[in-house]
């Protein structure tokens, strides 16, 4: 039913690599060249821009990719929604998440999946990336959804959702009146963090050590075990921490919390599906589908 040729296209835009597009795609980078030759020449228009090893989407490409994400929207609702008519889902579904994931993104998405498949049972454990990990290896959970960057053996890992963590601070403390500060500057600041085992954590360190900055370098104020206990402490004191922007978007919209840019450091990441590798789960494989077409907005 999926048009190979546009599914092609669309991994070469998202990854605007071809050689990860072929790989991604378990193909040749000549294949993957020859079928987006066969879209431009198809629509005799140029979808890429080549200099020297890197390029860019076209006018042309951007607006392709966006009617290729809304084709392949349409053959998702329509797998999804055919399914639940020929097929009748029951049984109990458990999920592991870690917390930012568990808190803030999954709540809706596990409550549209249930009014879709009522005969489904869903059970949801929260704890750090390395818990929820450990529950999958053990057999305690069949899907696992982390926030960490860590590869452990026996576990086959794929995106679920971009993140970013950016830096927030009391709306009325003296930080937030700057409107950026540098990365040498962040050495300055009191912050929380939370414990070890949060992929949070793990995250931020990693990117603020490309930053030629060690998480012995930073003060640390005090560490939390929670996101939530994080906001409570920064709505009453003039400190600041690294929180995922999923996890404020409340205290944001309400001028509690405020963003603080750092010059030259964006730190993003993938919430990514845990699975056992090797393994297949048919309710499983019906969550991570309908979780694809799901409106995050």
């Amino acid at each position: 039913m999926f048009d190979f040729r546009l599914q092609v296209f669309k991994t070469v835009a998202k990854r605007l690599n071809f050689t990860k597009a072929a790989q991604e795609l378990s193909i040749t980078q000549p294949a993957v060249t020859k079928h987006v030759k066969e879209i431009e020449q198809h629509f005799q228009v140029k979808l890429f821009d080549r200099n020297g090893t890197k390029i860019k989407l076209t006018p042309a490409g951007e607006m392709l990719l966006q009617y290729s994400e809304q084709i392949f929207d349409i053959y998702r609702n329509l797998e999804i929604d055919l399914n639940a008519l020929a097929s009748k889902h029951g049984g109990r579904l458990k999920i592991g998440a870690s917390t930012t994931v568990a808190q803030y993104v999954l709540p809706p998405v596990i409550a549209a999946f249930h009014q879709k498949f009522k005969d489904i049972t869903i059970t949801l454990d929260t704890g750090n990336t390395e818990k929820i990990e450990q529950s999958l290896l053990e057999g305690n959970i069949d899907l696992g959804i982390i926030e960490g960057q860590s590869k452990a053996a026996g576990i086959k890992y794929s995106p679920f959702l971009k993140d970013e963590i950016v830096l927030i601070t009391n709306s009325q403390s003296a930080l937030a009146k700057n409107s950026a500060i540098t990365v040498d500057q962040l050495k300055e600041i009191p912050l929380l963090i939370r414990e070890p085992g949060s992929g949070t954590l793990e995250v931020i360190h990693y990117a603020l050590k490309e930053q030629g900055i060690p998480s012995a370098n930073l003060q640390t104020e005090m560490q939390l075990s929670s996101t939530e206990s994080i906001k409570l402490y920064l709505l009453n004191s003039t400190c600041a921490s690294f929180l995922s922007i999923h996890s404020v978007l409340k205290e944001l919209k309400n001028n509690e919390l405020s963003i603080i840019d750092v010059h030259d450091l964006t730190i993003e990441r993938y919430f990514n599906f845990i699975q056992p590798q090797g393994q297949s789960n048919n309710l499983v494989d019906l969550f991570i589908k309908f979780t694809s077409r799901y409106n995050y907005r």
